[in-house]
């Protein structure tokens, strides 16, 4: 495909960006590819050319700075927030975007129930939106249920949570990696 030929999961986070900024609110976007394979560059081009006004957080804004970095690019006036997860899943209490669209999750249960909770807190006065995209029958979208089954065990659940995390609630004992592999190889 060439550069600007947009994929149906980009087509689907513009259509929902549109509405969103329609709605007079600000979306969060979260691309789990940031390193070799960065595709929040790629995102930053095709929402530019849809008239969005986009700034993407980087790891080379110091974790101490990341709230003012994103309070400036406010100022600036920006629809949209491109990041990795990982880069604000503890700390940052992120009001302004009520919106949240994950296009890659990851495999972390604790990573991803902390970055879909940045716009859930205290003081929020809109409805928060939290939208996962996927291909049907991808092994994201297989990865995105077995989180799904773990994120409900551990709420169920009172008390303590065990010393290891959620995969001793996990009864074949397997990561999410491995029970994903497992489901790939059926």
């Amino acid at each position: 495909f060439n550069e600007l030929e947009v994929m149906p999961k980009e087509r689907e986070l513009i259509e929902i960006c549109k509405q969103e900024k329609a709605e007079g609110r600000k979306a969060l976007v979260y691309s789990v590819y940031t390193g070799t394979r960065d595709t929040t560059s790629r995102l930053k081009v095709l929402l530019e050319h849809e008239g969005f006004k986009v700034a993407v957080l980087r790891a080379s804004v110091d974790a101490s700075c990341r709230e003012d970095w994103i309070a400036e690019q406010l100022d600036r006036g920006i629809d949209v927030l491109i990041t990795n997860p990982e880069l604000v899943k503890t700390g940052l209490y992120l009001l302004e975007f009520p919106t949240i669209v994950f296009l890659q999750s990851g495999y972390n249960v604790y990573s991803l129930q902390q970055a879909a909770r940045r716009s859930w807190r205290i003081g929020q006065k809109q409805p928060v939106r939290v939208i996962y995209l996927g291909y049907a029958n991808s092994s994201q979208m297989t990865c995105l249920g077995l989180m799904a089954k773990k994120i409900m065990v551990s709420q169920s659940t009172s008390g303590d949570v065990p010393e290891s995390g959620l995969d001793v609630l996990n009864q074949d004992g397997d990561s999410v990696e491995v029970a994903l592999a497992r489901q790939l190889m059926r």
